[in-house]
């Protein structure tokens, strides 16, 4: 009796497993996240500021030169966002150059969409606790090119740039003058005699220490100021000074075989631009004759002399 009553639930149980297994309804397929898509990675070139057709440097980027760059995203409604010392969609990324420029850790776009706003300053600096008043340096004695060329600072920026698979190219310039100077025989002097005397050149009065501005690129004086040796070049002298005003004095002093000969001078130095100085050495006058050609001429003769 008890095998009996037990059949049909068996039988039942068995048939309603069957029916669960043998039907020919489709299996939905198994759900698969969509793919992320690959963020565009941030590359830069650079280019040097050209004026009046003249490129104004002094060398090219050499392997192994080291920039820091910042990178701002503009807001959803397009407007833009300023430049911080932190917190920027990139803060501070050093690259080195060889050939290209590479960042120590690759950077990416936000999107493709979010355009952005590049700031980028020579030489690259570890910590920049203000990046409107950067502290930055020159060397008192340039007369080495190592130290000459550490003195240098280039500011350059890009602004409102679309993300793209190109790289951003960023416009940088000259941020300082260049004081180049020329020695020229006078009353008294061959090129012989000026050759093989004991020569030496300073110049006096100025600035070497600076507050940097990246945002505006802008660069102002501090400190106080000083003698800079400059650096012996085949046609001279030349020297990087930070923009500043001097007041009159002995702006250049040249030293042969002992002997001192001053130029007294006011002048105003501009960044970005080199100012010329030729001086004529005259043992008659016992003074220097000195003419001054600006890339950008002023349409102003800065000669003078010295006594």
């Amino acid at each position: 009796m008890k095998k009996t009553r037990m059949l049909p639930v068996m039988l039942l149980t068995t048939l309603t497993l069957c029916a669960c297994s043998s039907g020919n309804d489709e299996q939905p397929e198994p759900t698969v996240p969509p793919a992320t898509s690959a963020k565009l990675p941030i590359q830069i070139s650079t280019v040097l500021e050209e004026i009046s057709g003249k490129r104004v440097t002094d060398y090219a980027f050499e392997s192994g030169d080291q920039i820091g760059l910042y990178v701002v995203n503009h807001n959803a409604d397009g407007s833009a966002n300023a430049l911080q010392a932190t917190g920027n969609h990139v803060d501070n990324m050093r690259f080195t150059y060889d050939g290209t420029w590479t960042a120590d850790t690759p950077i990416y776009w936000l999107d493709d969409k979010t355009h952005a706003d590049f700031y980028l300053y020579y030489p690259y600096a570890a910590t920049i606790g203000d990046v409107e008043a950067m502290p930055f340096q020159t060397s008192a004695d340039q007369s080495a090119e190592t130290a000459y060329k550490a003195s240098d600072l280039l500011i350059g920026t890009a602004a409102d740039v679309p993300p793209a698979e190109t790289a951003v190219t960023i416009t940088s310039r000259h941020m300082l003058s260049q004081m180049a100077i020329t020695l020229v025989p006078g009353n008294g002097f061959t090129a012989e005699s000026l050759a093989a005397a004991d020569v030496s050149v300073r110049i006096n009065g100025v600035k070497t220490k600076a507050s940097v501005n990246l945002a505006t690129a802008t660069v102002t004086a501090t400190g106080e100021a000083g003698i800079v040796t400059p650096l012996p070049t085949d046609g001279g002298y030349k020297a990087l000074i930070v923009p500043q005003s001097v007041g009159e004095g002995n702006l250049i002093t040249v030293t042969v075989d002992g002997r001192e000969f001053n130029l007294k001078k006011a002048f105003t130095f501009e960044g970005g631009k080199r100012h010329r100085f030729t001086v004529v050495l005259s043992k008659t006058s016992n003074g220097i004759n000195v003419s001054i050609d600006q890339w950008e001429d002023d349409g102003i003769d800065h000669g003078g002399t010295a006594e």
